[in-house]
């Protein structure tokens, strides 16, 4: 799974029935890797619990979250201000650019805590990330249950685990045709870390 050759393979398996295309890599970090990343995230980030802006009422996000990169980013009324690249994000995006032969401006850091938190149904397909955006999303620690539905039939759905070390690709015409959630979990889990890695178009 080290080598760009054979992650590359693993992006024909598009779990999306239709419209868009999502790639699951579950090992792309090994166990040892994995738990060090996890540790030094969770110790070196910046986390913050931010506002957002939910059918014209605020709430605070049910996650800590943190935003790094080159530029400021901003979604469901929240703009997040950029922090610099941390030396262990710069090592993940160094790696994950490899495999996706892409190049990355910014990255979305979330931590849930346990399983009251939560990340609600939405698509990433604010202005900036451009008509198709190419998302690259790596997890660490607590495997969470991932939900994508199509947003104009929702009755047509994929639910996948993202497991420690895992990489899951979206890009196409994913974000404007499917959105995803992390629920609540009553099951009683431990801390994950989950980084979404985009590339902004501030002209766009």
């Amino acid at each position: 799974m080290n080598s760009l050759t054979a992650t590359k393979l693993e992006f024909q398996n598009n779990l999306l029935p239709e419209r868009g295309q999502a790639y699951l890599l579950p090992f792309f970090f090994d166990q040892a890797q994995s738990s060090r990343l996890f540790e030094r995230l969770l110790n070196d980030t910046q986390w913050k619990q931010e506002p957002i802006t939910l059918f014209g009422r605020k709430i605070m996000q049910p996650r800590l979250t943190a935003w790094q990169g080159e530029a400021g980013y901003a979604y469901s009324g929240t703009k997040m201000k950029a922090q610099a690249w941390s030396p262990v994000v710069e090592e993940i995006k160094a790696r994950v650019e490899q495999v996706c032969g892409q190049s990355f401006s910014g990255a979305l850091l979330n931590l849930y805590r346990d399983g009251s938190d939560s990340m609600g149904w939405h698509r990433d397909n604010e202005k900036e990330l451009g008509p198709e955006p190419f998302i690259a999303s790596v997890s660490f620690g607590a495997s969470r249950t991932f939900h994508m539905r199509l947003y104009d039939d929702k009755k047509i759905k994929r639910s996948l685990s993202l497991e420690d070390g895992s990489l899951l690709v979206m890009q196409g015409p994913t974000q404007r045709f499917w959105e995803h959630s992390v629920p609540k979990t009553a099951r009683k889990v431990g801390p994950r870390i989950n980084l979404t890695f985009r590339r902004l178009f501030p002209d766009s």
